[in-house]
């Protein structure tokens, strides 16, 4: 029994591209939580150990290999910073924040150079622009996701990444050059529809046509180096955001779970770029969201 249930997690990490998704999109469920196949892998070796079989202590090898190649490298030490590093803070501050004055504060304590935040709703967003005014003199906001930075922004607009089957009003997109002492970059900001688990599987439509409709912008994006930053309610692993992590840079170190904040299990808090690399991402200490805070180093090329 050891034995066959290592092939077979094995063969979930390996081949998770074959799970299909016609059905409950449960490949793109599986793939939201294939880091934590690697509990799986320690609760067979135990069982391995007790049954002293030496059959299954060997079939134990491939899921382990195949664990190691898919995140092995992110649990190695991030890269010391560059001299073309820029940092960022991806965070969903959360409507429902009762405390958006010391959200902010935490977030402008990390130092970054660019801060991204969803779910900005008209009474608490004088409160972030007041805090973080003085050491990000200039920002974009665009229905309920904006840009905060250190550096100048220009050519600010909204991103229509709005699914067809959401009526009524829904701004969740935005684009901004950023001006840094090293060129010009796009910097988009996103916040995909939620997807939710049920019965039935994994409801997530919405999320994969704005992911679509995001990745689509992306690819006409004129500037050669361009940062995403957002809540994509997605792993890079999940095949839902294909559109994104086809084109993009993913976070090289560091699995940074983001979501819930009280018990992380997924990482749905992104940084990507192209022409760029995400050197390493880590969280940040809880706010008052029910998000971490992720931030970033990124390496311009």
């Amino acid at each position: 029994m050891p034995a066959a249930s290592a092939v077979l997690t094995a063969g979930l990490l390996a081949f998770h591209r074959a799970v299909p998704n016609s059905a409950g999109r449960l490949g793109s469920l599986l793939e939201t939580f294939l880091p934590w196949l690697g509990l799986v892998v320690l609760v067979l070796l135990g069982l391995t150990l007790l049954r002293r079989s030496t059959i299954a202590l060997v079939a134990l090898l491939l899921p382990v290999a195949a664990w190691t190649y898919l995140f092995g490298g992110l649990l190695l030490p991030g890269a010391k910073s560059g001299p073309h590093d820029l940092a960022v803070v991806q965070h969903n501050v959360s409507d429902e924040n009762t405390d958006p004055a010391g959200t902010a504060r935490a977030l402008a304590d990390a130092g970054p150079d660019l801060i991204a935040l969803q779910e900005l709703v008209p009474p608490a967003l004088p409160v972030y622009e007041k805090t973080l005014a003085p050491d990000y003199p200039y920002h974009a906001v665009r229905g309920t996701v904006g840009l905060w930075s250190k550096h100048p922004l220009t050519d600010a607009r909204l991103l229509d990444i709005k699914p067809q089957g959401i009526a009524g009003p829904w701004s969740r997109g935005l684009r901004s050059v950023v001006h840094t002492p090293h060129g010009e970059i796009a910097a988009y900001v996103a916040h995909l529809p939620s997807v939710r688990i049920r019965a039935s599987g994994l409801a997530s439509s919405w999320r994969d046509e704005s992911a679509r409709l995001l990745g689509k912008a992306v690819a006409a994006e004129q500037l050669k180096t361009v940062i995403l930053l957002g809540d994509l309610n997605g792993t890079v692993d999940d095949r839902g955001l294909a559109p994104l992590t086809s084109r993009m840079n993913v976070a090289e170190r560091g699995f940074a779970f983001s979501f819930p904040a009280a018990f992380p299990l997924a990482r749905i808090d992104q940084v990507m770029a192209c022409s760029a690399t995400v050197a390493h991402i880590r969280t940040l200490p809880a706010t008052g969201s029910d998000h971490l805070p992720v931030a970033a180093q990124i390496t311009l090329r």
